[in-house]
């Protein structure tokens, strides 16, 4: 799967993934400081969902309609980085729908809604 880690990502769980076979684009490593406005913008040109830990992207593909069609995941996973890192993995070995939607992965359970047109 091809993904845009933000910023927010941990370093261990970003290289498991690339481990897992995962094309990983992360934002600290190539866009750090970028805005929160920007991320999703990159992501669509990419064709990437983008994955995160920050809740403002709800508000951004809900409410501000920023571009969509490439999907976010939402990632409100909690424990030490080792336990996160587990569940993201977990997470994105199932299948994860990406592309205009909006998925949340919690400890218990993943939810995925489409995102409205932007």
């Amino acid at each position: 799967m091809r993904i845009l880690a933000n910023e927010n990502f941990q370093r261990v769980a970003v290289e498991a993934l690339r481990e897992d076979g995962h094309d990983v684009a992360w934002v600290w490593e190539d866009g750090r400081g970028s805005s929160d406005a920007a991320i999703p913008e990159r992501a669509q040109s990419e064709n990437r969902p983008v994955a995160t830990f920050d809740k403002d992207f709800g508000e951004l593909a809900f409410r501000s309609r920023l571009p969509s069609s490439s999907g976010v995941i939402l990632f409100r996973v909690s424990g030490t980085v080792e336990v996160q890192t587990r569940l993201i993995r977990l997470a994105l070995r199932g299948p994860v729908e990406g592309a205009a939607r909006f998925t949340t992965v919690t400890n218990e359970r993943i939810r995925s809604r489409t995102l409205p047109a932007s």
